[in-house]
């Protein structure tokens, strides 16, 4: 069994999806699960009070990360809680947009980029003083690094904007982890397919979840517990000897 047990767990945009999920996972594990929101502030609240309510430690952090001043206001909150140790950063917070590529404007790219790369990015750095031996990073990718989706065309929507961020996300997350280990530091990345989610409406229509199962080798809709666990796995000592990875939890998607 996953046990994290006397240990402080950051989770970026918690307060709901794949977030919201994985904090509970990680609560569940028996971590002090600190929960950072954009806007939700309700939502937030609401999570908090529930991994209480089930026995659980947990505090709400706000900051929007798309700001240059983002993530050193995190990291100070963070700071302020935990002290000088942190053991567990689930960099999940981010943005996706699908267009006709013509449609794209400068102002979608930059917020993609501030929010999904540039936050990550500095957050990571802001948090340097509070990781250590057997700290880890996890961050949330998608299948979307590593595969074209959607159908072909210029007239056709795309996200390659949103996966182009993600293939920068892991880029990173192997730099991190040459240049962390040498702490003890573990980072890795985890990379959905489709999950039911609010950033996945589409599969609330026929058409999206035919082509969503027509892509998958598993014929359901991912949830977002189905990363979670995935995640509060990488986040424990059973996943003592994983580094600079990316683990695909897409339903064997595009195979």
């Amino acid at each position: 069994m996953t046990t994290l047990k006397g240990k402080t767990a950051l989770v970026t945009g918690a307060s709901r999806g794949i977030g919201r999920a994985t904090a509970i996972a990680l609560a569940r594990a028996g971590a002090h699960i600190l929960v950072h929101y954009g806007r939700s502030v309700q939502e937030a609240e609401s999570l908090v009070t529930e991994i209480r309510a089930n026995g659980g430690r947990a505090d709400a952090l706000s900051a929007d990360l798309a700001t240059p001043q983002g993530a050193a206001m995190l990291a100070e909150q963070v700071r302020s809680i935990v002290g000088d140790r942190l053991d567990v950063a689930v960099l999940n917070a981010g943005i996706s947009k699908a267009v006709r590529i013509a449609d794209y404007t400068i102002e979608d790219f930059d917020n993609l980029f501030a929010t999904n790369v540039r936050g990550p990015f500095f957050l990571v750095q802001q948090l340097l003083p509070m990781l250590g031996e057997g700290s880890n990073i996890t961050v949330i990718s998608s299948a979307v690094a590593r595969t074209v989706v959607g159908k072909p065309g210029v007239d056709n929507p795309s996200v390659l904007a949103y996966a182009s961020t993600k293939g920068a996300i892991e880029t990173l997350v192997k730099n991190w982890a040459a240049i962390l280990g040498p702490r003890g530091i573990r980072v890795n990345a985890v990379a959905p397919g489709v999950i039911d989610t609010d950033m996945s409406n589409f599969t609330k229509t026929e058409a999206g979840r035919e082509v969503t199962l027509g892509m998958q080798a598993l014929k359901r809709i991912g949830k977002p517990e189905d990363v979670a666990d995935v995640v509060a796995f990488m986040a424990s000592d059973g996943a003592r000897w994983i580094t600079g990875a990316s683990i695909p939890v897409d339903g064997g998607s595009k195979l």
